[in-house]
């Protein structure tokens, strides 16, 4: 089974999403910031991360930046899950590492369809 970190400070967010990924038969683990989700991936390195931007103590972008440093960090497909939607947040995104970009709000169509074409399931 294929795990996903879902990172966002909103505890509805985490809710939902982890509804709709462990409908597509994903273990889930959340984290409500980015310093939290460091400490998560330490313990063990998701096959992927559903990642919030705006966020307290660390944020989504500072966070891919550690997270890709980290031994085996550039192994998890990371897609951004926010409320940016301009383009220079998605380039900023994409160069720092992420593999997609979802805009919230978000269902489960969306999920999966973005989860598809990065190769999740």
């Amino acid at each position: 089974m294929k795990t996903c970190l879902i990172v966002d400070d909103s505890k509805v967010i985490r809710m939902v999403a982890r509804r709709i990924l462990e409908g597509l038969s994903f273990a889930t683990r959340e984290a409500a910031d980015g310093q939290e989700a460091v400490d998560r991936c330490r313990e063990a390195m998701p096959d992927a991360v559903l990642l919030d931007w705006n966020m307290p103590v660390m944020n989504g972008l500072e966070f891919l930046k550690a997270l890709r440093q980290m031994p085996g960090g550039d192994a998890p497909i990371v897609v951004f899950c926010t409320t940016e939607n301009d383009l220079s947040h998605i380039q900023e995104a994409i160069m720092a590492g992420a593999n997609e970009y979802i805009m919230k709000p978000f269902d489960s169509e969306i999920i999966e369809t973005k989860f598809t074409q990065v190769g999740l399931i």
